[in-house]
């Protein structure tokens, strides 16, 4: 839908405020993570609609200050998640539409647009060679799909970042171990274009999904594992209903359940687990990360005060983990997430996601606690314990 295909609903947001709280309306911090690290109401849910209506009925002109508070929202679906109001589904809708009236005008921030080029040239935001994308793979046995029962789709911070790979790495020998039939697309892999969408920029989008699902039918996919959140999320909401789809966890936690996994270490830690917004606010998948983790030996599960629906966003999502809308200030949604996981006591904050482990990764440096909390991927908690 078009930002006009909107115009008799976006006047009924008034600020009431509920959008930048947990739904519990326990006020810990403020869990709009845009709101969080500006503290402007123009850059609340709320504010962003008043400013983007009053673009539309061309009240003010579009101004970079604009762009730059429409581009900073992480798409984390907080303001969805817990807007009182009939029309809350449409809120986050109505923010990626200003998004592609913006790239049909021509009007993106150069590091958006930048993006865009790198993705459309390269199948990556990265820029990184195409050839290069199943390299992480090598010596690990994990063959290139032919007939295999699943796709295991990597991503493209999986494919490319180096701890990303790592986290593809792990999770390829555990699915191994535990003898789930797969196969990996290699150098034939796109990007799946989530933040692509998201960003507003339907025409690569587009391209993107048609070249994935021709690769998949032609391969005769029926079922993909994804790494990513991110991933998950595009080919469950926006590509043909052919495949099926699951997050790796929910591959874990059904081979855990058929005892085709067996730990022989106990870790004796405790652990903390951020929810992707991707996984959990998005798609409603909160269980299976919990369950895989309760099932290994040792592990003392501790929650962080915003969990499930209510989880705090790292902050990002939305191709900001790329275009850096936040930077890494003491209160960027990252470091402050990291410090929720500190006070929890936990040694290990546990993910679900290559874009989460790559944010988090960075705040615990910068907020010096390295040697006392550790980001793991939870592939690689499950593999440590086999």
């Amino acid at each position: 839908m078009t930002l006009a295909d909107y115009k008799s609903v976006i006047h009924r947001c008034f600020r009431c405020g509920y959008c930048k709280f947990t739904g519990d309306c326990s006020y810990v911090g403020f869990n709009c993570p845009v709101y969080e690290r500006f503290r402007l109401e123009t850059c609340s849910p709320g504010g962003m609609l008043w400013l983007i209506r009053a673009w539309q009925e061309k009240e003010i002109e579009w101004a970079d200050s604009l762009a730059s508070i429409v581009y900073a929202c992480t798409a984390c679906n907080n303001c969805v998640a817990h807007c009182k109001f009939k029309f809350s589904d449409d809120i986050l809708s109505m923010i990626l539409a200003a998004r592609g009236e913006m790239v049909e005008n021509g009007l993106v921030l150069p590091r958006v647009a930048h993006f865009f080029k790198n993705v459309e040239a390269t199948g990556n935001p990265f820029r990184e060679l195409r050839r290069n994308r199943g390299k992480w793979a090598e010596g690990t046995g994990i063959q290139e799909y032919k007939s295999q029962e699943y796709l295991y789709y990597v991503g493209c911070v999986g494919s490319y970042d180096d701890r990303g790979k790592e986290v593809a790495r792990a999770l390829g020998t555990v699915l191994l171990k535990a003898g789930v039939s797969f196969g990996i697309l290699g150098s034939l892999e796109e990007c799946d274009g989530n933040e692509v969408n998201i960003l507003g920029e339907k025409r690569i989008f587009n391209m993107l999904m048609e070249k994935n699902v021709s690769i998949f039918k032609g391969l005769g996919v029926k079922r993909i594992i994804t790494l990513s959140p991110h991933s998950y999320n595009a080919f469950k909401k926006y590509y043909p209903d052919d495949f099926e789809v699951y997050h790796y966890t929910q591959i874990l936690q059904a081979v855990i359940k058929e005892g085709r996994l067996s730990f022989s270490k106990t870790l004796e830690t405790k652990v903390t687990y951020h929810d992707p917004c991707f996984l959990g606010r998005h798609n409603a998948e909160y269980d299976a990360p919990r369950e895989v983790l309760r099932a290994i030996p040792g592990i003392e599960l501790a929650e962080m005060e915003r969990n499930r629906e209510n989880a705090f966003c790292c902050g990002g999502g939305s191709g900001n983990f790329y275009t850096d809308s936040f930077g890494g200030r003491e209160n960027s949604p990252a470091r402050i997430r990291i410090r929720e996981a500190y006070n929890t006591g936990a040694g290990i904050l546990a993910v679900a996601c290559p874009v989460c482990m790559t944010m988090l990764t960075d705040a615990v440096k910068s907020e010096g606690l390295e040697e006392k909390l550790r980001i793991r991927d939870i592939s690689e908690i499950v593999k440590e314990a086999l």
